[in-house]
């Protein structure tokens, strides 16, 4: 084994992932540090291979213990996907780590070997031996499940080896959860341009925006351009179908001076593709023109980019030059680039031109390289049908619809459809009837014979293996040569079919926002202008740490676009892709330690806080201790969790087997006789007990005026006032059909307009005249075909068949009002003033509820909405923000049917979010029954009456449709238990890792109700003084790092009923402690960690503080367990 000298040494100690993309050891000059970083795996891999041997006589005296981590499903491991199946893409990575295995505790020697397995991670990441990475790394994390998020080169390594392996939901996971835990991580630009473009990639595209508008706030080393991000952004526009948006921005970057020959290129194709596709851009004729010219001036950009002559071919075929195509395609096959789009559309072209035997051979060649091409087997069916070639059509069809299918399940779930995501239902759809007719016509006819007419074509087999034409045949030699590299690279994502030349499918060029796919971005980007490479390392070791350095030129970098940026959904061809990674699996028992090694990366002071902060502290305590603490560098990530917590992830759902009948449970209700059940503190026992409640006859036992919120009267009140109107599609309760696949799915369509009242009653009102003409026709589903029951049979089976029949065939669209504002006082003043009638727990201010301690409006929770339904109205699957509980009362006249999930099982729900390509936060879904059932999840069914009042609990899960016609009203309420703050605080904490906002200052709202109540429950006590805890220490660190960068303090207070503040970039809550740009007209408020990314230095930041320490302190002090027994509030 080789032996690395002192020099060496401390040369492959300081590297680790945070040098990915800025150290290329393929260069000539680095070819001695590469052979040193090869020499340094070869030792390590020795050293672990010894360590294997000499523990594996341990083996068998750990068997059970090993057999833990060995779980029967290659997804078992934390952020791990080795899907070695197709169908296996769009399952979990639901087991995710969080089966959380016990760890065999290791033996302190181990420490080193566990160390060693992460740098060789990293030293294979740098190789870029992505495989080989993630096995280490993963190995690593094996080890270090109970505290790998204290080292964040780690994070970011694994991050990037997922990326770079496609694995995308575990590189979002990782880096999402890399910028919780330090936002100001060295590398924290890359992670958000790669999670931007991951995010955009999935439809997650608000998020995606955020992310690559961060990226370009940071001043440190990248290895992007300003002007490749605004790329990004604007094709991020163009696949939301934002056309005007997309088309500034790439009209502002062709303007830039410095902008490189290779993004100018990628800028033009991007405009002559939109011109040829979106008809708003102009009268056809002028638009096919600007198409014309924008990808020739493409080509002469980057005359390589056969991507750019392919779409050139496309533009001509549109306009039926078709000897011009030919060129244009031909062009684009010897340019190196020919994929299977190319000869798709070069089969369309012969195939318009009546010469079937030349598209025949034109559509083998685009199977043969990408065997899931779904445009070619489709125009090859077409093909075959078009000469009577009955058998053939049918089985190219087969192989179409299993690659739609198959890529169907990944599509986007948005609520603005893509143009071509409908284009691709519909050719699905054409695809199953054309399937169905010729299932029919074979199963009727004769078996060939020896006098039967001889066929047009050969067979699908034969045309498979014969030799086709001399100059494809070249060309598609030429192309196979490529097709390694390809696949190692990138999965053969594809570009848009080409129009089809049958009638039964579409004919319109499908919009494909195409990028560039080449190689050229997987090339990361050089650094390297030292004699050697120890000097080299040594430049950007200070580069990195001093964050100072100029940009790279722009025309070295890589914005990894080629990984990335098609417009197509990413399809399964990613996880089968990676079924080549076999990732071994090691027990703690076959390791062994003999050598030195080191963590890479210790990220913060995380280790010692547990030790040196508590809630006992008092605050002088408090600031001596942070004095102690280092500034030099900022202070580190403030979660108001529990000290040394790991980042916050969805919770493993209870391990224990329901049954039928308990995956259906009897919903609890109550019903009130009078005034006196409605104000009995068994009533707000009985509601905090369950996840979800019905309280019957409410109204009555109050004597609530209903009436106040009919229709009627809001007409009368306020017939002007703003509504929010969705959309949706008329389905029965618990269905949620795709009608053009013919299954269910949890997608649920909801499009956003606005109208007024008066205008959606008169909507309501002539839904329900309509329904009262026709009501034997269109069969709505009244209140009359639901029982009164809570129990798990509302609905009858017969119903739901019938209704199933009724809503595959048409689909009726409908609109529901939601989100009405009732929050002024004087435009509601009755209606507020009915609802003080309802006991204390349940009104919408009350000294009992925390939402009321905010201090200021957030609507729709501390205040009222209403919302006005039409039978089938939907709110789809949530829960509540902040998990705090919720008050919803039935006005009536109709009914509404409600599903809940209870708050233990919400991982579950998420996983299968997942599972069906939704976000749980973003998305708009209706979950499939039997889906919950099959993951042993349970469901409350039950109907709400005019008058009853339905509670959910903290964090239940619930979705809902009405029945009738019918108006709710609802608010959100915080009672007073450790249970509602611990729950509150943990999805505040869970956002952030989401980089989703949460619109409860949990911060804001813990200091004011440390000075409003008197705690006398110790868990919830415990919950709050550590709020005040993390965030007084925070505040205190930061001002002692701003004070040392010569920045002064200056005392700004707070207004009375101030809103509280969020970063204007992040998002995230900003308690105190505000910075903002000091030369800005409209002054935003930044967080530290933005701020930074404005000014490493703070120079031209302005800090404001909002409360004297002084204050801070006192409440921080004053606020203690309050030993009397009774109610945990004052009044």
């Amino acid at each position: 084994m080789g032996q690395l000298t002192f020099e060496d040494d401390c040369l492959i100690r300081e590297l680790d992932s945070r040098y990915y993309g800025f150290l290329d050891l393929s260069n000539s000059k680095n070819a001695e540090l590469r052979n040193l970083v090869q020499q340094t795996i070869t030792n390590l891999q020795n050293y672990i291979a010894n360590g294997q041997a000499h523990e594996s006589k341990n083996i068998s005296d750990n068997k059970n213990a090993i057999q833990k981590f060995e779980p029967s499903t290659q997804a078992g491991e934390h952020m791990e996907n080795t899907s070695s199946q197709i169908n296996d893409d769009t399952k979990p990575f639901e087991q995710d780590a969080k089966e959380k295995v016990p760890i065999i505790e290791e033996k302190p020697q181990d420490e080193h070997y566990v160390n060693a397995l992460c740098k060789l991670g990293h030293l294979h990441l740098l190789l870029g031996e992505y495989s080989e990475a993630l096995s280490a790394y993963q190995k690593y994390l094996r080890f270090r499940e109970n505290n790998y998020w204290t080292n964040h080169a780690f994070m970011y390594g694994i991050g990037v080896a997922y990326f770079k392996l496609r694995c995308f939901k575990w590189a979002i996971k990782s880096f999402q959860e890399l910028l919780y835990l330090s936002p100001n991580f060295t590398c924290a630009n890359e992670v958000h341009l790669r999670l931007g473009l991951m995010l955009k990639h999935c439809g997650e595209f608000h998020i995606a925006l955020k992310h690559l508008q961060l990226a370009l706030l940071y001043t440190y080393p990248s290895t992007f351009s300003e002007l490749q991000v605004k790329f990004q952004i604007a094709h991020l526009y163009e696949v939301q179908n934002k056309h005007k948006a997309a088309k500034d921005g790439y009209e502002f970057l062709l303007n830039e001076k410095n902008i490189s020959l290779e993004l100018k290129a990628d800028v033009y194709r991007q405009l002559g593709w939109m011109y040829h596709c979106v008809e708003c851009l102009g009268e056809k004729k002028e638009r096919e023109a600007n198409a014309l010219n924008f990808l020739q001036k493409s080509i002469e950009a980057d005359p390589k980019s056969g991507q750019s002559l392919y779409l050139l071919g496309r533009c001509y075929a549109g306009i039926n030059k078709v000897h011009d195509a030919f060129l244009a395609y031909r062009n684009s096959v010897e340019k190196s680039e020919g994929n299977a789009d190319t000869w798709c559309s070069i089969g369309v072209l012969y195939q318009q031109q009546n010469q079937p035997t030349d598209a025949l051979q034109a559509y083998i060649c685009a199977v043969q390289l990408d065997k899931d091409h779904k445009a070619a087997w489709t125009n090859l069916g077409i093909l075959y049908e078009s000469c009577g070639q009955l058998r053939d059509a049918y089985a190219c069809y087969l192989n179409a619809t299993k690659q739609i299918s198959f890529q169907k399940s990944s599509l986007i779930r948005k609520k603005q459809a893509i143009r071509m995501k409908k284009d691709t239902i519909g050719l699905s759809k054409g695809l199953s009837q054309r399937i169905t007719f010729l299932e029919g016509q074979l199963s009727q006819a004769p078996l060939p014979s020896i006098t039967s007419k001889r066929r047009q074509l050969c067979s699908i087999e034969e045309a498979w293996n014969l030799p086709i034409s001399l100059e494809m045949n070249s060309r598609q030699q030429q192309t196979a040569q490529m097709l390694p590299r390809q696949v190692t690279k990138q999965s053969p994502v594809q570009g848009p079919p080409p129009p089809y030349p049958h009638s039964q499918l579409s004919q319109s060029p499908i919009p494909s926002k195409r990028i560039k796919e080449d190689g050229t971005g997987q090339q990361e980007v050089t650094q390297n202008n030292s004699q050697t490479s120890a000097q080299n390392l040594i430049n950007i070791s200070e580069s990195l740490n001093q964050r100072n350095f100029n940009a790279m030129p722009e025309s070295n970098k890589s914005s990894e676009q080629s990984v990335l940026d098609t417009f197509d959904d990413i399809s399964n061809d990613i996880y089968k892709q990676n079924e080549s990674i076999k990732l071994e699996r090691l027990s703690h028992d076959a390791l062994s330690n003999n050598e030195d090694s080191r963590h890479d990366y210790i990220g913060g002071d995380n280790a010692d806080l547990s030790t040196t902060f508590k809630i006992q502290m008092d605050s002088k305590q408090l600031m001596a201790a942070v004095k102690l603490l280092p500034i030099d560098e900022p202070p580190v990530h403030c979660t108001i969790l529990q000290v040394n917590a790991p980042p916050p992830s969805p919770p493993d759902c209870p391990p224990q087997k329901l049954t039928r009948d308990q995956l259906l449970p009897p919903t609890p209700s109550v019903h009130l006789e009078n005034k006196k059940n409605a104000f009995s503190p068994q009533l707000q026992e009985f509601c905090l007990k369950h996840p979800i409640a019905v309280v019957r006859g409410l109204a009555g036992a109050l004597k609530l005026d209903l009436g106040l919120f009919s229709t009627k009267t809001l007409v009368e009140a306020n017939p002007d006032h703003s509504v929010e109107v969705r959309t949706q599609v008329h389905q029965s309760p618990d269905e949620n059909w795709d009608t053009s696949q013919g299954k269910r799915v949890w997608a649920c369509i909801s499009h956003r307009s606005h109208t007024t009242i008066a205008k959606y009653a008169q909507y309501q009102a002539s839904s329900f005249q309509d329904s009262l003409k026709d009501e034997s026709d269109k069969g709505f589903p009244g209140s009359q075909a639901m029982s009164d029951s809570d129990s798990k049979d509302s609905v009858s089976n017969s119903n739901i068949v019938l209704k199933r029949k009724k809503h595959k065939i048409n689909s009726k669209m409908l609109r529901f009002g939601t989100n009405v504002d009732l929050s002024d006082e004087k435009k509601w003043k009755p209606q507020l003033t009915e609802l003080q009638k309802l006991p204390a727990f349940a009104r919408v201010i009350s000294a009992a509820n925390m939402l009321s301690h905010v201090g200021h409006v957030i609507l729709g929770m501390n205040t009222v909405q209403l919302y006005m339904k039409v039978p089938g109205s939907r709110t789809p699957g949530h829960q509540e923000n902040n998990n705090f509980c919720s008050i919803n009362i039935n006005i009536g006249p109709g009914d509404c049917e409600w599903f809940a999930v209870p708050d233990a099982y919400w991982g579950g729900v998420h996983n299968l979010c997942e599972k069906n390509n939704i976000s749980y936060l973003h998305g708009s879904w209706w979950p499939v029954l039997e889906d919950l059932y099959k993951e042993n999840i349970p469901v409350y069914r039950f109907i709400q009456k005019p008058g009853d009042l339905v509670w959910v609990n903290a964090g239940c899960v619930h979705w809902v449709q009405s029945i009738g016609w019918c108006n709710n009203i609802a608010w959100n309420v915080g009672p007073l238990t450790a249970r509602q703050y611990s729950l509150a605080i943990e999805r505040y904490e869970w956002n952030k890792v989401q980089a989703f906002k949460s619109i409860v200052p949990m911060v804001h709202l813990s200091w004011n109700l440390a000075r409003n109540i008197k705690v006398s429950d110790t868990k919830l006590f415990e919950l709050i003084k550590m709020c005040l805890l993390q965030t007084l220490k925070n505040v205190l660190h930061i001002q002692e790092y701003v004070k040392s960068k010569g920045v002064e303090i200056r005392f700004n207070g707070r207004g009375k009923n101030e809103a509280s503040h969020y970063c204007g970039q992040c998002e995230v809550e900003v308690f105190n402690v505000l910075f903002i740009k000091e030369q800005e007209k409209r002054h935003v408020v930044h967080c530290l960690s933005c701020a930074l990314k404005l000014s490493p230095s703070l120079q031209g930041i302005v800090c404001l503080e909002e409360y004297r320490l002084s204050e801070l302190q006192r409440v921080y002090d004053s606020f203690t367990l309050h030993r009397t027994q009774g109610l945990a509030y004052t009044q």
